[in-house]
């Protein structure tokens, strides 16, 4: 049993006892088993960005390295948005992945996609709540009946690679949330908010759904993943506005993904738009 001091010790060191440090060598032995995708694991204590830290180390590392912080101080989301979040609140990592020539450069872009599904699954199973996909990036969940982002990806090109970023709002309470409209796990009343089971769950499923769409050659309809997408996403069927690169605004319903995993909007005019890149904000419906 521990003494007095120890335990002062112990909560000196970490700032909520509610909050424990990963075991690199309990997710090691967990994850990077012979035959599998993940090569290896790495825990550091806090970083700017795993991704760039990742990125940076592309070229030398084989397929499969993940990289995980407990604190990021300079995270980076889509169009150079912040993630910066207290230490050991969430997961952020990144990895590395070279689907090689057996999946045409074209169908890299489903990789966000994918990432997104993956990541969706594996906390349905292993925190029991519902996470829906907001595209191309986002992660929400329902809090008190209302949407909200919990978690983002990130996927930069990287030579012959993507590096792969994700970052999940895990015990954030409503006063450390860095904008209202912001959610995390535990607020969606998550059965389970350890970090090591969830990481372990999103890195299963990750591999999982991986496997399956660089065996279908990248093919998003033959690896099921443009169905799986379609199925999970909150922002189909919804009235939108898409605010494009170039400052150009594109109003209408999302209807569908196209096999390149773009958003196709249908405007009031009944035009149809397949949006590749941009920021989608849901919208209420008009009635």
């Amino acid at each position: 049993m521990a003494s007095d001091a120890s335990a002062a010790r112990g909560a000196g060191r970490w700032s909520s006892l509610d909050r424990p440090p990963l075991n690199a060598s309990v997710l090691s032995r967990a994850l990077v088993v012979e035959g599998g995708l993940w090569d290896s694991l790495e825990v550091v204590a806090s970083t700017g960005s795993t991704n760039s830290d990742l990125a940076a180390r592309a070229a030398e590392l084989p397929e499969g390295a993940v990289l995980v912080a407990e604190e990021q101080t300079a995270g980076r989301g889509r169009l150079d948005r912040s993630w910066v979040a207290p230490a050991r609140s969430g997961l952020f990592f990144s990895v590395l992945l070279k689907p090689g020539a057996g999946v045409p450069e074209e169908r890299w872009a489903w990789l966000t996609l994918l990432a997104g599904v993956a990541t969706a699954a594996g906390l349905s199973r292993a925190a029991g709540v519902d996470t829906l996909l907001k595209w191309p990036n986002d992660l929400l969940v329902t809090v008190d009946g209302e949407e909200r982002k919990t978690g983002g990806i990130l996927a930069e090109r990287v030579g012959d690679g993507v590096v792969i970023g994700i970052g999940l709002n895990v015990t954030l309470t409503e006063d450390e949330l860095p904008v209202p409209a912001a959610g995390s796990l535990a607020l969606a009343k998550a059965t389970v908010t350890d970090r090591e089971p969830l990481l372990k769950a999103v890195l299963r499923s990750l591999e999982d759904w991986y496997g399956r769409w660089r065996d279908a050659g990248g093919d998003p309809a033959d690896s099921g993943l443009q169905e799986a997408y379609a199925a999970g996403c909150a922002t189909l069927g919804r009235h939108v506005r898409a605010d494009l690169p170039g400052g150009r605004e594109l109003t209408g319903t999302a209807e569908a993904l196209d096999a390149d995993g773009r958003l196709v909007i249908r405007t009031a005019d009944d035009a149809r738009e397949a949006v590749g890149a941009g920021d989608v904000v849901h919208l209420r419906s008009v009635r």
